[in-house]
């Protein structure tokens, strides 16, 4: 039986980018984990003018579970939601956010 020769291929079939994404940087992931913390602590807490009855709600988990579900570069989606949820119970021990009376 004769050889066959086979064609080497150099470049690979979607035009020489290979399907590996590419690492981040630690700076934008130390970026990432800061934002998430800072967004984490934001509450609004809804009282009536005397401040005897509140009711707290956490927007920046809401809008922090929001970026980490449509981020388009991901890190661990674990991490994420357990630095907003430690942001979340440290934002509202320390009263950070808006207060809106009626």
């Amino acid at each position: 039986m004769p050889k066959t020769k086979q064609k080497r291929l150099t470049h690979s079939s979607n035009g020489g980018r290979s399907n590996r994404p590419k690492p981040e940087l630690d700076s934008v992931y130390v970026l990432k984990l800061v934002m998430y913390l800072i967004v984490g602590t934001l509450w609004v807490r809804i009282g009536n003018s005397s401040n005897t009855n509140q009711i707290p709600i956490p927007a920046g988990l809401i809008i922090g579970f929001i970026f980490a579900m449509h981020e388009h570069f991901r890190i661990d989606r674990r991490i994420e939601y357990a630095v907003l949820l430690v942001a979340m119970f440290v934002g509202f021990w320390t009263q950070v956010g808006l207060v809106i009376t009626y």
